[in-house]
């Protein structure tokens, strides 16, 4: 966890981090309003509501232990945190994610774009 992140920001990651590991629709619906937009790429067609943002999470899920996360925030303002981290996949591959989230007023995020950039394996 980031030393510098808010509690809402922490606690968020928190939450997406135990829906990556679970892959629980419940999990995964609890980070997002009911009318969230998640892009999982800046230019793709976002994802539509809770259900649907469930939907295509457990279609493109990880399995639980396959990778592991670590993050800092870059910069939060009242409704935004951006958030670098790195994903590592031991088996194959690893990224750099850029994460913006737009928050709710109940902490729950409203839009969450991902950018993640594959890097040299390092084994």
């Amino acid at each position: 966890m980031s030393e510098t992140a808010s509690d809402r920001t922490a606690n968020w990651i928190d939450g997406y981090l135990r829906a990556w590991r679970s892959n629980d629709p419940d999990d995964i619906g609890a980070l997002f309003t009911d009318d969230a937009v998640y892009l999982t790429t800046p230019d793709a067609e976002p994802r539509r509501g809770r259900a649907e943002i469930a939907s295509g999470w457990i279609e493109d899920a990880d399995a639980p232990g396959e990778w592991s996360f670590e993050w800092h925030v870059v910069h939060e303002a009242s409704d935004l945190a951006v958030v670098q981290g790195r994903t590592e996949y031991p088996a194959e591959r690893d990224y750099l994610n850029l994460w913006v989230i737009r928050f709710a007023p109940d902490g729950r995020a409203s839009e969450f774009t991902e950018w993640y950039m594959p890097r040299a394996h390092e084994e």
